[in-house]
């Protein structure tokens, strides 16, 4: 990986990369791995490694790390994450952020294939990351609420073709796959108009263990805004989310991956009455993200990946290469434990962790 005062300017000015992208396909839219960390191990507390598919998808049955355990699947709590965004999957791609259905599917598979298991943004931002024994977690996150990433059909199942279809259907495929992922959305989520359908859309991701969170009211640069109009922003989309029945919002995706000019009111504050406080502010790119139990994890900056391939302005900051990359670095690479209880990390590592976490570290 990189020293940090590299990491810095190279963060600057992919993150300019990234929002001058953003801004562009925007415009375009229609209006409308360690050798003994490989993925197949879940473990009992007795140490026995269950046949695949047998563990409950995310969830570790009864799993007590111990040092020795921890050293055998290689787990390296203090890895990196990919955190991987998407914004319209399109059949036809009009702007270099759209992905088609078959290449969400195909980057999902090879991730499934791999032994990536999805959490969800605010599991991540909160640290609660409850992925078997060494396998590796990874976050799916989709900005605006497009109609291409969730729509209802006549049955009441997701729409052929939309994001969350693409999902079920990997996961139906590869079980140890966990169908979740988190949408940022906006004032009309999903393209949905009506509050009765909005409502009915949010109900069936919530429901299903989905994610839905706060992405600002009208998408606008927040870096153009006065520090009360950032608020207002937040502020607004927060209620509607609260009138379709969605719990707070825990994460925030920036628009453009703009930070406004008072940071803080990013995470957290409050405007006519109302407060919000976010575990985790997500950005626009373009690296893998610390581990939140890193010394260095910026909860109020979180690092992402923009889901595309190897060309152009890609060639070293999307999904493709750094997905080849920690392909090629297994060691730096988040690898559980599987016991959401304890932080299991080699023991070179020790003092790069926060201790104030209240989970038990093991450092083996």
């Amino acid at each position: 990986m990189r020293t940090s005062a590299s990491l810095t300017r190279i963060i600057g000015l992919t993150n300019a990369v990234v929002v001058t992208v953003a801004i562009i396909g925007l415009s375009l839219m229609p209006s409308e791995s360690r050798p003994h960390a490989k993925p197949p191990v879940g473990t009992q507390v007795q140490q026995s490694v269950p046949e695949p598919g047998t563990t409950p998808v995310g969830q570790p049955p009864g799993v007590v790390a111990t040092p020795e355990f921890a050293k055998q699947v290689g787990a390296n709590e203090l890895g990196l994450v990919p955190v991987l965004m998407y914004h319209r999957i399109a059949g036809k791609r009009l702007a270099s952020l759209d992905r088609t259905p078959g290449q969400l599917r195909e980057e999902l598979e090879k991730l499934a294939k791999k032994g990536y298991v999805p959490i969800t943004a605010r599991e991540f931002a909160t640290g609660d990351i409850r992925v078997p024994a060494g396998r590796f977690p990874v976050v799916l996150t989709f900005d605006d609420g497009h109609p291409s990433h969730f729509a209802l059909d006549a049955g009441g199942n997701p729409a052929p073709g939309t994001a969350v279809a693409v999902i079920q259907e990997v996961a139906a495929r590869y079980p140890d796959f966990r169908p979740v992922a988190t949408f940022w959305i906006n004032k009309e989520p999903f393209g949905l108009r009506d509050q009765a359908s909005q409502a009915a859309a949010v109900r069936w991701l919530v429901d299903h263990g989905y994610e839905v969170a706060n992405h600002t009211w009208g998408h606008p640069n927040l870096r153009w805004l006065k520090r009360k109009k950032v608020r207002e922003q937040i502020v607004r989309l927060e209620r509607l989310l609260k009138k379709l029945g969605v719990p707070s919002s825990r994460t925030i995706a920036l628009p453009y991956g703009m930070m406004p000019h008072g940071k803080k009111s990013a995470r957290s504050g409050s405007w006519d009455g109302t407060r919000y406080d976010f575990a985790g502010v997500f950005l626009a790119g373009a690296e893998p993200s610390v581990s939140p139990y890193a010394k260095n994890f910026d909860r109020g900056a979180i690092q992402r990946i923009q889901s595309n391939g190897k060309k152009g302005e890609c060639r070293k900051w999307c999904s493709q290469y750094w997905l080849e990359w920690l392909d090629r670095h297994p060691g730096e690479r988040f690898v559980s434990d599987g016991d959401p209880d304890r932080i299991s990390i080699p023991g070179t590592l020790r003092g790069n962790i926060v201790a104030k976490r209240g989970l038990q570290v093991i450092a083996y």
